[in-house]
């Protein structure tokens, strides 16, 4: 059904500042406990061991919600699943708060956890609700406010607790959060965009067990040894509940990550790349902080305390958000292929002068500060691609994929910067400190990882310019992007008898020729689009082995459901002759040229065969005679096109042996 709907819009500004507000708030979050993990050993009287759960709780909730949130986002609205993430928030803050022991501090860092959501769905609001030429600019926005978020978060969290106590930092997330449900609720509207469905609750269980054993594993390989058996049953345990994963969520209906989409190239070079920019960006900032804190003896440390390495850091965050609109105006006038390029060629170069130029402080500050701008510049084109590249009603759940990908690579980055910094050591005092060169080896590492990024999206394709005018235009009847709200149509692809086709791939264009949206057909051949209102549009379906179907729909305001019919296959017909006249009940049998048997089957009374089209490929189709049992052979290269290839026994048949 087409639901049209004309909805007073919020200021574009006033959208962006409170969904970059989420954005902060998450970085905040992530970050201000850290400086005070000491500190919590003797506060709740835990081990270092124990007290580390405060980081890993938060990260383990983060990597399960992210998809699942982004999922439900999609199906029943994004403005819905922000103000749950919200909630969430603000309840773990007093809870951890209140609770007075290391067990409710533990349990509220993991309720927090939620709001890393929040990035990803606001993101997917921002294309649903800003103004075209707003989205890339305010994409962008809300990337940088990870890095000022993340930069203030280390001083501010010591400075809390030297002036108020710890549990100030949690009653201050509580009260942020407040007002940041505030402004979600009185600015951003929620989407008209939402897919409906059925949650796939087997998928979610089965990917949060595997998150969940990975993330973990990584973690805490660190503490209890890479070659451990727990960790080792851990990585042992993600891999057979991704073999049930994988092959379970390409066969149900509605699976919670579509890996059809995510597989198609440009997706899955994006998020390859994600988790190397991920990687790249963490260990940016870890490195920074720990080398301005190693003793000024060593002669590549500053001496600094936790709270004023992190306000040198400042720099960097601030250079991430002055850069923005930098990112926003790139992507916008090259694309996010050449944004995402750009972004982490900075990084690497970034991270080569660091291995060269870290003797001053000045010059980890800026080293630091460079690689901050590549990353701003690269994690603003990652959704942009994504969202490129998806369905309109898929795009909070594949930007919540992005996001999880991205957080993979910052756990891994966690995990190598520890393992090369307590390897590669030297004396100070008759302590074992870092050596200068272990943070050399990190640097090459993370300047590889980036330079990787950039090969991976090398290869991905560039868009197709749509032309200014395809065919004459017979408009459809729609304003512009931002001030209206999008409309999703749901139908289904059939087969002449009414049998679903799965995973049929519907495509919908404006009469101009530009690109509006699609969607792939769930197991029952049910899709949803997403049109920026009633209209005319050209409709095109297609399926494997099927001959497509295209047409001009007329999609009214409501009360429609789109019903395509695909009635012909793609198939390899001919017939089989002997001196001209037909041979009825002949044998015809398809084999790969490799050896492998393909089909068969027999000729009708006017010696007339079809066979379904196989694979693009080289083939060798046989012919029988019914009597005779007289045989002719011949050479075929299939296509995606139908064929017809005749076989005439005259002359080349050959008795039977």
């Amino acid at each position: 059904m087409l639901r049209s709907s004309a909805r007073q819009r919020m200021p574009a500004w006033a959208v962006i500042t409170v969904l970059c507000l989420a954005g902060t708030v998450v970085a905040l979050l992530q970050t201000m406990v850290v400086p005070l993990l000491p500190d919590f050993q003797q506060l709740l009287g835990v081990s270092a061991e124990d007290v580390s759960w405060l980081v890993t709780a938060t990260l383990l909730t983060s990597a399960v919600a992210t998809p699942i949130v982004g999922r439900l986002a999609d199906m029943f609205g994004k403005r819905l699943m922000m103000v749950v993430c919200i909630l969430l928030m603000v309840a773990g803050s007093v809870v951890a708060a209140l609770g007075g022991s290391f067990a409710a501090v533990v349990a509220g860092r993991a309720l927090q956890g939620f709001s890393s959501a929040l990035i990803p769905v606001g993101i997917s609001i921002m294309r649903d609700e800003l103004p075209r030429e707003k989205v890339g600019s305010a994409i962008a926005v809300m990337s940088a406010t990870l890095g000022i978020g993340g930069a203030l978060g280390l001083p501010l969290g010591g400075w809390l607790f030297e002036k108020a106590g710890w549990e100030v930092i949690f009653w201050l997330s509580a009260a942020t959060g407040v007002l940041l449900l505030a402004g979600v609720l009185a600015v951003v509207a929620e989407s008209e965009v939402k897919a409906g469905g059925r949650f796939d609750y087997l998928g979610a269980f089965l990917l949060s067990v595997a998150l969940t054993a990975l993330l973990l594993a990584i973690s805490k390989g660190g503490s209890w040894g890479w070659g451990s058996e727990p960790v080792l049953l851990l990585f042992v345990l993600t891999l057979v509940v991704l073999a049930v994963w994988f092959p379970y969520s390409l066969k149900v209906s509605q699976p919670l990550v579509d890996l059809r989409t995510s597989g198609r190239r440009p997706v899955l070079l994006t998020n390859a790349a994600s988790v190397l920019v991920g990687f790249a960006l963490f260990a940016n900032m870890l490195l920074s902080a720990q080398q301005l804190q190693l003793p000024a003896g060593t002669g590549y440390g500053f001496g600094l305390s936790p709270i004023a390495a992190g306000v040198a850091m400042i720099p960097s965050g601030l250079a991430m958000v002055l850069f923005s609109p930098v990112s926003g105006a790139m992507i916008n006038r090259f694309g996010g292929k050449a944004t995402l390029l750009a972004g982490s060629a900075v990084m690497a170069a970034g991270y080569v002068a660091r291995v060269f130029f870290s003797d001053s402080m000045a010059a980890v500050i800026l080293g630091a500060t460079v690689v901050s701008v590549g990353s701003a510049v690269a994690y603003a084109a990652m959704p942009s691609l994504i969202m490129a590249n998806v369905p309109i009603t898929e795009t909070a759940s594949a930007n919540g994929l992005n996001a999880l990908l991205r957080a993979i690579g910052t756990s891994t980055s966690s995990a190598v910067v520890a393992v090369v910094l307590s390897s590669v050591t030297a004396a100070h005092a008759g302590v074992q400190l870092p050596s200068l060169e272990a943070f050399q080896d990190v640097f090459w590492i993370a300047a590889l990882a980036s330079l990787a990024a950039c090969a991976l999206v090398w290869f991905i394709p560039r868009p197709e310019p749509v032309p200014a005018e395809a065919v004459p235009a017979r408009l459809p009847a729609v304003t512009p992007a931002g001030e209206s709200a999008e409309t999703v149509v749901h139908g289904c692809v059939l087969t002449g008898e009414e049998n679903p086709l799965p995973h049929a791939v519907t495509t919908v264009l404006k009469t101009t020729g530009e690109p509006v949206d699609w969607s792939r057909a769930d197991a029952e051949g049910r899709f949803s689009l997403a049109l920026p209102g009633p209209g005319e549009y050209l409709v095109v379906a297609t399926a494997d082995g099927w001959v497509p179907r295209s047409r001009i729909v007329e999609f009214p305001g409501e009360g429609h459901e789109e019903r395509i019919h695909l009635r012909h296959r793609l198939s390899l017909t001919g017939w089989v002759l002997r001196d001209g006249e037909s041979l009825p009940g002949a044998l015809v049998a398809l084999t790969a040229a490799s050896g492998e048997f393909v089909a068969s089957t027999r000729t009708d009374r006017s010696g007339h065969y079809e066979l379904q089209l196989p694979p693009p490929g080289r083939y060798v189709l046989t012919a029988v005679e019914a009597e005779t049992f007289h045989t002719y052979s011949r050479k075929v290269i299939t296509t995606a096109e139908p064929a017809v290839v005749n076989l005439d026994l005259v002359g080349t048949a050959l008795p039977r042996d």
